[in-house]
């Protein structure tokens, strides 16, 4: 319902009550009432049917100031009520940020360390016996304490010789350049400091390449002789393979016969066919002792003369001592494999 000043009951006032200016005000405004009125009844509708509930709940007070207002209250009342606002919520920036920490799942891919599993497996030709309980001195070629100590641990390392007796005798002097030529030493045959460190550290017991079967292996290379029994070295003998260098001399059995070779020890797979066991035999190049041959004439031997280089004329030299060692033990029988493998030192590739 419009209010006018013409339809509008006259006020009454209370006895002598005087008013105030700003009832003055408000009577002299109330001429322009329809005015304001009617685009504030505009404005509330329009707000009711696009703004939803939370407008309709604060309608209801704008008609209480419209009276004592040139301006609807109710027009600033619908701005601050708009739902502008709830475009604005955070909450959803917070997924954006943390997923990414998901990220440090790579870190498992340590895992690989595993692998150091595979050290703990040796070749089946392996044999640890550790480093030595004392330190070895460097005894030179000299006899006493010490180089009993240097031949006891020679033989625990599986390198051969006569006996730990504390002199320093030709089998020690084998044992020690066996052990040299292994390592890729010096082979002098005497015990220096850096023999004498290596015999104190060094873990393994000297082996060949074989790791199966029962045979005798000659490694050229290394020019060193190997007893192996199922697959494992028992020992390791110095020795001296074919110089490779072509001779031409005369027989010793037959003299103004004239004997030409190659000096090469054959490479390959033999067998042990013919032996002598008695002494010394003389050859046709020299004498051998107790030869057990796998190649025609070319045998494993025992000799007085096996230095740290091919020197043979193809046979496989070792010391007497040596030699007697393999028969007194039955190391090398009649059928007995022998694999001779490996390329002399210095020779061309």
């Amino acid at each position: 319902m419009l209010v006018s000043p013409h339809n509008a009951p006259p006020a009454r006032e209370p006895r002598g009550a005087r008013l105030t200016p700003v009832v003055q005000r408000t009577r002299q405004q109330q001429r322009w009432l329809p005015v304001l009125v009617l685009p504030l009844a505009g404005l509330v509708g329009s707000a009711c049917t696009s703004s939803g509930g939370s407008v309709r709940a604060e309608a209801p007070s704008t008609p209480a100031t419209v009276a004592v207002s040139p301006l609807p209250a109710s027009s600033l009342d619908a701005t601050t009520t708009s739902p502008v606002t709830v475009t604005t919520v955070p909450a959803t920036e917070a997924p954006t940020t943390l997923a990414p920490t998901t990220t440090a799942a790579p870190t498992t891919t340590e895992a690989p360390t595993t692998t150091a599993a595979p050290t703990t497996t040796l070749p089946p030709n392996v044999e640890i016996v550790g480093a030595s309980p004392v330190p070895i001195e460097a005894v030179g070629a000299r006899d006493g304490e010490a180089t009993r100590v240097v031949q006891d641990r020679l033989l625990q390392l599986g390198f051969w010789h006569a006996g730990s007796d504390g002199k320093y005798g030709h089998t020690t002097k084998q044992a020690v350049m066996a052990f040299q030529k292994f390592l890729g030493l010096n082979a002098t045959g005497e015990v220096d400091q850096t023999t004498a460190d290596y015999l104190t550290y060094y873990t393994e017991r000297g082996h060949g390449t074989a790791d199966t079967g029962d045979l005798i292996e000659v490694d050229k290379a290394k020019q060193l002789l190997f007893v192996v029994r199922g697959g494992k070295t028992l020992w390791v003998i110095n020795a001296s393979t074919g110089s490779e260098v072509p001779y031409e001399e005369e027989n010793k059995k037959e003299p103004g016969k004239i004997e030409t070779g190659d000096s090469v020890t054959p490479i390959g797979l033999w067998k042990v066919t013919r032996q002598r066991e008695e002494g010394w035999w003389e050859g046709d190049l020299g004498e051998i002792y107790r030869p057990k041959y796998f190649r025609g004439g070319v045998a494993v031997h025992g000799s007085n003369n096996i230095p740290n280089y091919p020197a043979s004329h193809g046979c496989v030299r070792v010391s007497v001592s040596a030699m007697d060692f393999i028969w007194a033990f039955d190391l090398m029988p009649l059928k007995t494999t022998v694999w001779v493998h490996g390329a002399i030192p210095g020779a061309a590739v």
